[in-house]
């Protein structure tokens, strides 16, 4: 795993809008930051790809674990909900996608520091962005170089296999919710939901606020008063079951995505079940519901962005973020450093698609604690080992008649 400088595209802005990025840059510095990328291996791809599935398949087992043994109360989900949500994992309601972020520096296997089951975004760079930033990035380059790299990245593919799985087994109409003032958020939504109609879904989007409650009929409903079957929402379960309309949660026909049982998932509380567990698992670190000795981390249940996280090193906060998250139930987790260059630290999204490992997202930052002002890089691996890795030339290539010796006569 290397970082490799390059220039970035003389039009990287105009390039990125063109494919729905609008949120490119933060307070004038880029948060898309084609100035370098993240260069991989074959073999650690394979890595983080076999630790994806593994880690999936554990997340569901600790799912099972929690319903059965009625501990969904250690998750800060209120009594009324418990059912609601036990109901939805015993119907098998579809999951779309989620986003396992991991520390990894291609010296050990990855380490999962947290589960985006819910919510998760940045999901536009990792399938679209950076896809089309490769394809300039080797246009680039003379035949000789472009050839021996690829990209991590099928994440496009899947989740239209995954609305298409969704229309043959749930029906042919979905509505897409969101806040409306968040672009990020906004532009994720809009490409979720385009995804759904190559697939052949039928679809809307409604802001939060627009979804209305028809008692007669028990569903929710758009602003046409219709009835709501599916709803993706890009809004968190713990938000929904305390606001006013989550108290008609479980007894709406609506179905949801992600579904009620993802609240396990997207929850920290999470981390020290899978380690209680699968305490042997090279890809969890030690995390506990109690205060532990060593180098560790603390993060509240719902903390997002890295709201509200403290590092503490031999017994001293070395790092902190504030939030609005400190008041809330939190756990311990084992300190693994990031990727690091000495100026930079990195995290890695790994997602899942449908139950398919299926992309790579790189998300960069100066200081210890990956927020929401951190940089998301492109990344490459390297099919042959020996291939150099590719930089853009800002400069075009010289024509041989651009030289001032050239005769335009000479070879005739």
């Amino acid at each position: 795993m290397l970082r490799i400088a390059t220039p970035p595209r003389a039009d990287w802005k105009a390039a990125v809008e063109s494919k729905g990025l609008l949120f490119h840059s933060l307070d004038d510095r880029p948060y898309w930051d084609e100035t370098g990328y993240y260069l991989f291996e074959a073999g650690e791809i394979d890595q983080i790809e076999a630790a994806t599935y593994r880690l999936n398949e554990m997340c569901l087992a600790a799912v099972e674990r929690v319903i059965a043994d009625g501990r969904l109360g250690e998750f800060d989900v209120p009594s009324p909900f418990h059912r609601f949500v036990a109901e939805s994992w015993e119907r098998d309601e579809h999951t779309i996608y989620g986003r396992f972020d991991l520390a990894f520096d291609g010296c050990g296997p990855p380490k999962l520091l947290e589960y985006n089951a819910d919510t998760p975004t940045s999901l536009l760079e990792a399938a679209v962005i950076q896809w089309f930033w490769m394809k300039d990035l080797l246009a680039a380059q003379d035949d000789s170089k472009s050839a021996g790299f690829d990209q991590f990245n099928s994440i496009h593919e899947r989740l239209i296999e995954a609305w298409r799985r969704f229309r043959r087994e749930r029906g042919a109409r979905v509505a897409f919710a969101v806040q409306d003032d968040a672009i990020e958020d906004v532009m994720t939504v809009a490409y979720l939901r385009d995804t759904a109609m190559q697939a052949g879904l039928k679809t809307q989007t409604l802001a939060v606020a627009e979804i209305g409650w028809h008692a007669g009929r028990g569903t929710f409903t758009d602003l046409a008063e219709r009835p709501i079957e599916a709803l993706f929402k890009l809004y968190p379960w713990e938000w929904m079951l305390r606001e006013e309309f989550g108290r008609h949660l479980p007894s709406a026909a609506t179905r949801w995505l992600e579904p009620p049982w993802k609240m396990v998932l997207s929850n920290k509380a999470i981390l020290p079940i899978l380690y209680e567990m699968f305490p042997e698992s090279p890809y969890l670190l030690r995390a506990s519901f109690e205060p532990m000795a060593g180098d560790h981390v603390v993060k509240p249940f719902y903390s997002r962005e890295g709201a509200n996280v403290s590092i503490r090193r031999d017994g001293r906060i070395v790092a902190e973020t504030d939030g609005d998250y400190a008041d809330g139930p939190c756990i311990y987790q084992e300190y693994r450093p990031l990727w690091s260059d000495g100026d930079r630290q990195a995290v890695l999204g790994s997602w899942i698609v449908d139950g398919h490992a299926c992309g790579l997202g790189v998300r960069e930052d100066d200081g210890a604690i990956t927020g929401n002002t951190s940089r998301f890089l492109p990344h490459l691996f390297r099919t042959d080992r020996y291939a150099r890795p590719p930089i853009l030339n800002p400069k075009p290539k010289p024509r041989p008649e651009d030289h001032p010796l050239w005769d335009a006569d000479f070879d005739r």
